[in-house]
């Protein structure tokens, strides 16, 4: 779902960009009351891990593909949605300022869809779907599962949007097709985002809110990490991702071609030229240390009181 540059107009990029300005400083506002040196470790791990599962991408029907947007997911790690936009939003940037995925001029539109969009509709409808459930702790990774399989739907519906204001297709046309491939997409990101919620609460309550418990060490989570972007990564499905395969089948996937706005950066494509596959590694471990890097970092210089998740 990574929209990249020549897919929406100058006037979406701008609004989504406004859009999104906003919504990080108000997350940065709010996670502040609630985010410190304490947590600093939490949510570094979250975003350097959600970088990594984004580096896997799963089959789909039809020679299609997917893979984890997370929003969800480091929603209930965290325990915060405010949190978790700025996670999302931290691997996002990285994504196209280090990687060249997705563009730098639909930056903003990419952060709204998947940062704001995808992580408050998971994160709305997580604890009422837990209510339905019986409201059993035990319950909580079915809950976030369901929810963040509609939490896909919706942001992919967004983005149809943003393309169809923006001209690149018509709405009855791009909303079925991103609809349609999202929710086999949103099946995958539930049973990811409900797997590892299981793991946590069994072997690692402590990266859980709500948890008294002091938080056990790095080895496990960073060891789980890197493998997951220096070896997993290596697996990935060849399949075009959901964007991608509407954009083909509805023939807007030349428009990426006319503008592309490129950092200069050795890591493009999460490629190191001339190394293959270990260059893929290279790229999935530098990418791992570098969200890392930033989002303890951010969590480290807030002055808020000192984290009390619950």
């Amino acid at each position: 779902m990574h929209i990249p540059d020549g897919f929406i107009s100058p006037s979406v990029a701008a609004v989504t960009g406004v859009a999104t300005v906003a919504a990080l400083t108000i997350a940065v506002k709010r996670a502040n009351n609630a985010f410190g040196v304490r947590s600093a470790p939490i949510l570094g791990l979250t975003t350097a891990f959600v970088f990594a599962a984004q580096m896997i991408n799963f089959p789909v029907a039809g020679g299609t593909s997917g893979h984890l947007l997370g929003g969800t997911l480091a929603a209930v790690i965290l325990g915060s949605p405010w949190a978790a936009t700025l996670c999302i939003a931290t691997v996002l940037i990285i994504q196209a300022v280090l990687f060249a995925d997705g563009g730098i001029t639909a930056l903003g539109a990419n952060i709204l869809n998947m940062g704001v969009v995808g992580v408050w509709v998971g994160w709305s409808l997580t604890q009422p779907l837990l209510r339905l459930l019986g409201g059993k702790r035990g319950r909580l990774p079915l809950a976030a599962g369901v929810a963040a399989g509609i939490s896909v739907v919706v942001a992919a519906i967004v983005a149809a949007i943003e393309l169809a204001l923006s001209g690149t297709a018509p709405i009855n046309i791009v909303l079925p097709s991103m609809t349609g491939i999202h929710i086999l997409i949103g099946v995958g990101e539930g049973l990811i985002t409900g797997g590892v919620l299981t793991y946590l609460a069994t072997a690692r309550p402590d990266l859980l809110p709500g948890e008294q418990h002091e938080f056990r060490g790095w080895l496990v989570p960073v060891v789980s990490i890197l493998l997951i972007a220096g070896v997993l990564s290596l697996f990935a499905s060849a399949f075009p991702d959901g964007l991608d395969w509407v954009s083909e089948q509805t023939g807007f996937d030349k428009l990426a071609e006319n503008v592309r706005v490129v950092v200069p950066t050795p890591f493009a494509d999460y490629q190191v030229q001339g190394l293959d596959k270990i260059g893929t590694s290279i790229a999935g471990i530098v990418g791992s240390i570098v969200c890392f890097g930033l989002a303890f970092g951010l969590a480290s210089i807030m002055k808020g009181a000192p984290a009390q998740r619950s």
